[in-house]
């Protein structure tokens, strides 16, 4: 089997005038390109990653066959694509167009397949959709488009929580899903989860992801995260947040520390998201907690 396609390497099949990126910019497990499509006539080679399609400018009718199947639509603005990892596939266009392709890891697809269905996930596969209007798809499609332009504040946090929530939405709506259920007991060790919660609890002001909290316990990141969940009730993600919100609160009532360095020091992206958070937890402001503490 030929190797796969990295994203970066996809113009040396489908040429086109690049007009937005996020290389560099030190995303984990999502990617970004925009690009400016002459009429062209293209096979797509098997993709290392999932490639969801937006279509920004421009209209065509577009043929693409897919595991031996042709399928024919017209595209335009506000319309979307899939093409599942692994996948060679025949595309076919007349006319000039803007897309915007966003590339989602085969590691990250499974990762939250298996957080969300509880069970070890083996592959993901998404459905032969030449043509969607999907809302959500295409709000997180520009929204992830949006943070490669502006290059804001917690840019990495905030990308991987939309393309969670983007990832949770393929599964509910376009994807298949081969799975192997957990066996009973096959939680964290108790040694095991004193370890990791006190990594995490070290890190709590640093990006904490899912591949760091599995090597620390030296397990793939896929069977940590169905190992924590078993042991500790909600998934790694969740968890994290839990313990950043408690810790911001510890800080809040004994320290006069800006709720800015609080923020900042608890891992969150800025006030805001502290904010948004804790009160969602506490029902009330980290301001207001402060006042009702002292």
């Amino acid at each position: 089997m030929s190797a796969l396609v990295p994203p970066e390497d996809l113009p040396e099949w489908v040429p086109g005038r690049i007009l937005l990126a996020s290389d560099g910019l030190g995303w984990n497990h999502v990617g970004l390109r925009s690009y400016h499509y002459a009429g062209q006539d293209v096979i797509v080679p098997a993709m290392r990653d999932y490639m969801l399609v937006g279509y920004r400018r421009g209209a065509t009718p577009m043929q693409r066959r897919f595991d031996g199947r042709w399928r024919q639509e017209t595209l335009t603005p506000g319309a979307a694509s899939l093409l599942t990892r692994a996948q060679r596939a025949y595309w076919n266009w007349s006319e000039p167009i803007d897309v915007t392709h966003v590339y989602l890891s085969g590691g990250l697809v499974a990762q939250v397949a298996g957080e969300v269905m509880d069970c070890l996930v083996t592959e993901v596969t998404l459905a032969d959709v030449l043509r969607t209007e999907d809302e959500v798809m295409t709000r997180a499609i520009e929204a992830i488009a949006a943070e490669a332009r502006e290059k804001a504040l917690g840019g990495t946090l905030y990308v991987e929580s939309v393309a969670r929530g983007l990832i949770i939405h393929l599964l509910r709506r376009y994807a298949s899903v081969d799975t192997r259920r957990l066996e009973a007991g096959q939680g964290l060790s108790p040694g095991q989860q004193r370890r990791i919660a006190e990594f995490i609890d070290g890190h709590l002001g640093e990006a904490i992801d899912l591949e760091a909290m599995a090597a620390a316990l030296d397990l793939t990141p896929c069977i940590f995260a169905r190992r924590f969940r078993h042991s500790f009730g909600q998934p790694p993600y969740a968890y994290v947040i839990a313990r950043r919100i408690g810790r911001a609160a510890q800080l809040l009532a004994q320290s006069r520390r800006p709720i800015k360095t609080i923020a900042a020091d608890c891992g969150f992206t800025d006030q805001a998201h502290l904010t948004r958070l804790f009160a969602r937890v506490h029902g009330t402001t980290p301001a207001a907690f402060r006042r009702q503490a002292e």
